[in-house]
């Protein structure tokens, strides 16, 4: 895609939570088409709730692949799934959280081929109000960039974190070093979408691809009763009102700047 003076334009669609099968039936079912409609140069997902709303496997991830993803992110419920940590290895375009323990399996970060421009993905997560285990994010990451400066172009950085001023601040910290910084993990969309000053573009979080009529996802009356009377329940995924949400990002490779980030938000049928 070229701009208005020319320069070559990277688009690149970036996909919130992935949650289930109804999320990911949609995505697969809508993405060859939003490629074109879009003129999409690359699709980044978080699919760490793709199966049964909490994790995902190799048969998952492998046919998210196929459908015209080019790259998996995950976040805290990446060991969720029995058995994923033996299969992880022998998917390259699938990363876990760079800032997980170095003894960890998995690929720390995925490299894009885009149109010539090699894109370092990979994703940091939060310390605030996060349970698993995780190195600081914003040392992560500068590491990570330091790591990969011989090896990658540019970079796209998924920030999977509860709290919205820990990753407005890891956006400025990375201001004018990453493409974008994206959140994810609360599900939620929000209405913050913005360049900064430096060129990098930012939103708390893209939200995610599922079921909307549902708390977070899950069947709403479970999850009722739990706040209601705290006894343990079974959370299943719902199935109403699927949408997809995300991000997509207009990347200029020659400024080596972002100029645009928008939400993207689809229901069924539109």
């Amino acid at each position: 895609m070229r701009g208005p003076h020319g320069a070559l334009m990277l688009r690149i669609l970036f996909v919130g939570d992935i949650v289930g099968r109804p999320g990911r039936e949609m995505l697969m079912e809508r993405l060859p088409r939003l490629r074109s409609e879009l003129k999409l140069d690359a699709v980044i997902a978080n699919a760490e709730n793709a199966a049964a709303g909490a994790g995902i496997n190799g048969n998952i991830a492998r046919a998210l692949l196929q459908s015209g993803v080019d790259a998996i992110t995950l976040g805290d419920h990446v060991w969720d799934q029995r058995g994923w940590e033996s299969e992880i290895d022998d998917l390259p375009k699938v990363c876990r959280p760079a800032n997980l323990p170095g003894a960890c399996p998995g690929a720390d970060h995925v490299i894009l081929n885009i149109k010539g421009l090699r894109l370092a993905v990979f994703t940091v997560l939060g310390r605030t109000y996060m349970g698993l285990r995780a190195e600081c994010p914003f040392l992560s990451a500068d590491d990570m960039m330091r790591r990969l400066a011989g090896e990658a172009d540019a970079f796209f950085v998924e920030a999977h974190m509860e709290a919205t001023s820990e990753k407005i601040a890891l956006g400025w910290h990375l201001d004018g070093r990453a493409v974008a910084v994206l959140g994810t993990h609360t599900h939620v969309p929000t209405a913050d979408a913005t360049v900064l000053p430096n060129g990098t573009g930012f939103m708390c979080d893209v939200g995610m691809t599922g079921p909307y009529a549902s708390v977070l996802g899950r069947e709403v009356r479970p999850v009722v009763d739990r706040f209601l009377d705290g006894m343990p329940r079974k959370f299943e995924v719902a199935q109403g009102d699927v949408r997809i949400s995300g991000a997509v990002v207009d990347y200029d490779e020659v400024e080596k700047r972002t100029t645009k980030v928008e939400l993207l938000h689809l229901r069924r049928g539109r």
